[in-house]
């Protein structure tokens, strides 16, 4: 569990530094949240598919210019920190 928070907080504040870095040149940063998918890697326990893991991840990265940075998405749009 130590691991996995730390790693998990590295990522928010990569994801942040990234976006502020970036924001002057058109680029947005995010992360996606895409839930407990069935893969191969939990012996496809997750309850989402892979396809409906997808999802949230080509609408970040199709999103329009001036949309969303330095935000962490599920499916259901922006989740705190």
């Amino acid at each position: 569990v130590m691991g996995y928070g730390s790693s998990k907080t590295a990522l928010n504040a990569i994801t942040l530094a990234f976006a502020r870095e970036l924001a002057p040149h058109g680029m947005m940063v995010n992360a996606a949240a895409p839930g407990y998918t069935a893969t191969d890697l939990n012996a496809h326990r997750g309850g989402r598919t892979v396809q409906q893991a997808a999802e949230i991840i080509v609408r970040l990265a199709t999103l329009e210019p001036g949309g969303p940075t330095g935000g962490y998405f599920d499916e259901d749009g922006a989740l705190p920190w």
